[in-house]
């Protein structure tokens, strides 16, 4: 198993100083976040996307790819009824798309709770549609440059849309795009009824990026879910792609958090 980190754990520091850390704590990968980059990542060029990208690799990782797709601008929306927001988010979707695929990463993973938020007085169904349009949109660019967006469920205490795997599913099969999967977040998937390993098994057949973290907020191991179980059945499942730390909570320092929670990782899923 390939574990990677994300970017955004070590804030303040430069993306050298993040990748030298990184590399030097026995991660393979870097997951990066757009907004880290840039205030409007819009402002990211290709060409300044391919430098990074050779930045991160002259470190000996791997650009797993980008996560926290819409901090920045917060405005845009997925499931949005207007239609000039529609196009502006569907142009920023595909813009990402593409610095990711210059950074040669492999995963765009679309979470951001608040720019999917349903109105009250929306039907879903339509707003189920006008997400799939934008999201297949995303895709065709995606595909091109061999970029795969991995749709992520998150708890109810974040957004009323897509809480469970099998919600997720759903809309993954109405866009029915090769370049539009799922992404599973340990966090997220302890808000739902079914146990873990249950959700893994019966999403496998989408599943293309994985989280490791705890319902704390922290980093894996610093909480109480057991990953025991989780690495037995992504074993199973046959899942070959990286398991990346994301955390929300940065005590007590990123080296602590990048090395405990790497630990614990090479603990839980070693097949000695």
């Amino acid at each position: 198993m390939k574990f990677a980190i994300c970017n955004e754990t070590y804030q303040g520091w430069t993306l050298e100083d993040t990748c030298r850390q990184v590399a030097e704590t026995g991660y393979d990968g870097l997951e990066i976040a757009p907004f880290t980059l840039k205030e409007d990542p819009r402002d990211v060029s290709e060409e300044e996307a391919g430098k990074i990208g050779n930045l991160v690799r002259s470190h000996g990782l791997e650009v797993v790819g980008l996560h926290w797709l819409f901090v920045k601008p917060s405005w845009l929306h997925l499931t949005t009824d207007d239609p000039l927001l529609r196009k502006d988010t569907l142009a920023f979707g595909r813009h990402l798309a593409k610095i990711c695929s210059a950074m040669k990463g492999t995963v765009m993973v679309w979470g951001s709770p608040k720019q999917r938020d349903l109105h009250d007085d929306w039907d879903y169904e339509d707003a189920l549609s006008r997400a799939a349009e934008i999201l297949h949109g995303v895709a065709e660019v995606a595909h091109e440059g061999g970029v795969t967006i991995a749709m992520e469920p998150l708890a109810k205490t974040e957004t009323n849309f897509l809480n469970t795997a099998e919600e997720t599913v759903r809309l993954i099969h109405k866009v029915d795009h090769p370049a539009l999967r799922l992404h599973l977040d340990v966090k997220a998937m302890s808000d739902e009824e079914k146990d873990i390993p249950t959700i893994i098994r019966e999403s496998q057949a989408e599943l293309a990026h994985f989280h490791a973290n705890d319902p704390n907020l922290r980093g894996p191991g610093f909480g109480e879910v057991d990953f025991s179980p989780i690495s037995e059945t992504l074993f199973e499942v046959g899942y070959k792609g990286f398991v990346s730390v994301e955390v929300f909570d940065y005590s007590p320092d990123p080296e602590t958090i990048a090395q405990e929670s790497l630990d614990y990782l090479r603990e839980k899923f070693s097949r000695d």
